[in-house]
């Protein structure tokens, strides 16, 4: 027998909705209840932990688009929804996402735009390497904002989810094209939460550290465990440090972030104090970055020298 959202839900020790925000403060935000959602990357990691707990708070119908069509199908299954294969670097493609959703559901009120991947490389990194980078976790955004936006306008309302990273309000050392395309998405998160505000747009930006996803290893850079630490290669440790989240928990704090209509998810706490050192003082934090740096790589070999010319 097929799995259902409800054993879904079981299995990953997520409360029911009556009990998940058992007295928390509420704002004027959006309910999901007989919502319409649509989920990018949903096929696994956060995205489906977006997917299900939409479903489960109430949401009429849930569409799950990823890259892999048949874990999009199988998401789809757990929530009584629709699957999708879908790149997202395809503008027509998300065109055609939105279109169809349109035609068979009626207006969306969630879009969450959530496909990503990290690498690990520097100034060293291919031309095309980047810019696929910058189509995923920029234009990606862009095309979702494009395709659904005038839809919702049209009624006055609509909500944006867009994941970003933390990696995009302070750094990922060791990932150049992940950090600044990171970057990228809050900025451009932020834009849209300005500029689309008074026609009812509400958006969240989700900025996590490490959570318990296949990011790592479904990234052309995975190396498998590395055989003396145990840990994930391209150096999965790096936005560990604060602890590695579990899914759910990440997409419960998202539902509360679209009740509340509050712009940054930050499931790791830690990160808004990062955020501050960074604001006040930037050289001193510069410093403290550089320092975490060379407490990763205690051979003395750090990212940067893979370009240093050759003694």
């Amino acid at each position: 027998m097929a799995p259902t959202v409800d054993t879904w839900l079981h299995l990953h020790q997520v409360p029911p909705p009556s009990l998940q925000w058992a007295g928390a403060p509420y704002g004027s935000g959006m309910e999901l209840n007989d919502r319409v959602v649509v989920v990018t990357g949903g096929g696994s990691g956060i995205g489906e932990a977006l997917a299900v707990a939409a479903r489960a708070a109430g949401a009429r119908h849930v569409v799950v688009a990823d890259l892999d069509g048949a874990q999009a199908t199988r998401v789809a299954a757990l929530v009584g929804g629709t699957g999708v294969a879908v790149d997202v670097r395809d503008e027509a493609a998300i065109r055609q996402l939105v279109d169809d959703t349109l035609s068979a559901h009626g207006p969306i009120d969630l879009f969450a735009s959530n496909a990503g991947y990290v690498t690990s490389a520097g100034l060293e990194d291919p031309n095309e390497s980047i810019q696929k980078m910058w189509e995923v976790h920029c234009m990606a955004h862009i095309y979702a904002a494009r395709a659904v936006l005038p839809s919702m306008i049209a009624r006055g309302e609509g909500y944006l989810l867009n994941t970003a990273s933390a990696a995009g309000l302070l750094t990922q050392i060791g990932s150049m094209s992940y950090s600044i395309t990171k970057a990228a998405a809050v900025s451009l998160a932020e834009w849209l939460a300005v500029t689309h505000h008074h026609q009812g747009i509400r958006v969240s930006v989700l900025c996590p550290q490490a959570v318990r996803t296949n990011i790592i290893v479904n990234s052309p850079d995975y190396q498998g465990l590395d055989p003396a630490s145990g840990e994930l290669g391209i150096g999965g440790g790096v936005a560990s440090g604060d602890g590695v989240l579990e899914p759910t928990d990440v997409a419960a704090l998202c539902l509360q972030a679209i009740r509340d209509e509050r712009f940054l998810v930050l499931p790791h706490p830690e990160v808004a104090t990062y955020m501050e050192r960074k604001a006040t003082d930037r050289d001193r934090w510069l410093a403290g970055m550089r320092r975490f740096q060379s407490a990763l790589h205690p051979d003395g070999n750090l990212p940067g020298d893979v370009i240093a010319p050759k003694r």
